[in-house]
């Protein structure tokens, strides 16, 4: 069976197709994922310039006491060397025991930086409740801070956020579906009937008919060996096969936020007239000195002057308002039509909205 996995293998790498991609990077295996962590902590060793909140101080009288030290009661520990934080992790799918992971430290005080500063050990847990890691270590703090006595204040990138690198040690592992069944499912990235139906008939080519089938737009169902070896070659394989994936449909994106507008390239528009034209709106203030004459009883006062003027702009070099689109228009000529007006982001979003209402643009207009 081995011997006959390896030849198919070779035979893959020599047949792919032009402009095709692998199946890795259109579709993951189903059940192979990260789980997130999460736990709290103390930084210690900073240059006064941690917490000052009451919860620091209590975590570090836990802390101490967890130690063997108890202070006196009614004593609060201020100490300004200190900052609470929040962890966050990644757990790899099939992580094991003993292996490193990374860790991200946020503060949840008002500590100013966390730069120099140790995590002391922290547990990680999962969803669940259940510790997954501990995480203990130096940070790496890409931001600084640095202020005056005058109150001047300068702060490059976030110093209330550093990282571990390797900062957690694994000590629990997540069971994964991957060695259960006689079948691996892979998920696509993009759900699309038509890049589904071509990922079947590349597997089936190469593995056999009735290897592959599909559950859905999403989902391919290939069936799979039951040895755990044999099971990752088989794996590898169907992953490194070529696939050309089907375009995806005329889609527009629009971000009101910051004016940006794509538009991919199946984007048509029916024959349509548009018309463009702006209103600029300038108020100019002039005030006037208003002064009494020399014998004339009076103060000397500034008379407020607006001069208020519209404009109607949006001509092309022509001098038209009105541009017409063609049949069957491509995105290029979209793109030029709407710069020789010498429309806006804002104005080209207009136009678009326009064109969708009026059913003129075969496209989906989304707005983020």
């Amino acid at each position: 069976m081995k011997l006959i996995i390896i030849t198919m293998f070779l035979s893959l790498l020599s047949w792919q197709p032009v402009n095709a991609e692998r199946i890795k990077d259109l579709a993951s295996i189903a059940g192979v994922r990260s789980n997130q962590l999460v736990g709290y902590g103390l930084v210690v060793g900073l240059n006064s310039s941690g917490d000052k909140t009451k919860f620091t101080g209590q975590s570090l009288r836990s802390m101490l006491a967890r130690l063997g030290l108890t202070l006196p009661p009614g004593i609060n520990p201020k100490s300004k060397n200190i900052a609470a934080v929040v962890l966050h992790a990644d757990l790899p799918a099939f992580a094991k025991p003993g292996q490193k992971i990374d860790v991200t430290a946020s503060s949840i005080g008002d500590a100013k930086s966390l730069r120099g500063g140790s995590l002391l050990m922290s547990p990680l847990k999962g969803a669940d409740g259940k510790i997954y890691a501990i995480a203990q270590g130096n940070l790496v703090v890409g931001g600084l801070s640095a202020s005056g006595q005058d109150g001047s204040k300068i702060t490059v990138n976030n110093p209330a956020v550093g990282r571990i690198p390797n900062g957690a040690t694994v000590e629990r592992g997540v069971p994964s579906p991957f060695g259960k069944g006689n079948s691996l499912v892979f998920n696509l990235h993009n759900s699309d009937f038509t890049t589904a139906n071509r990922m079947v008939e590349a597997i089936n080519n190469i593995l056999g008919p009735q290897t592959a089938r599909a559950l859905d737009a999403t989902s391919v169902k290939v069936s799979a060996p039951l040895d755990p070896s044999q099971r990752v070659m088989f794996a590898s394989m169907v992953e490194n096969m070529m696939v050309t994936p089907d375009d995806a449909p005329a889609r527009i994106i629009i971000n009101s936020r910051s004016g940006t507008v794509v538009i991919n390239g199946k984007v048509r528009v029916q024959p349509t007239a548009v018309s463009h034209g702006s209103l600029t709106v300038t108020i100019s203030e002039n005030p006037q000195v208003s002064q009494p004459n020399a014998l004339a009883g009076g103060n000397t006062v500034v008379v407020p002057q607006s001069e208020i003027r519209v404009e109607e702009g949006g001509l092309d070099k022509q001098g038209n308002h009105m541009f017409v689109f063609n049949p069957g228009v491509t995105l290029d000529e979209i793109v030029k039509a709407v710069n020789k007006v010498g429309a806006g982001p804002s104005d080209l979003v207009a136009i678009l909205e326009a064109l969708k209402s009026a059913g003129a643009l075969r496209a989906e207009l989304i707005v983020i």
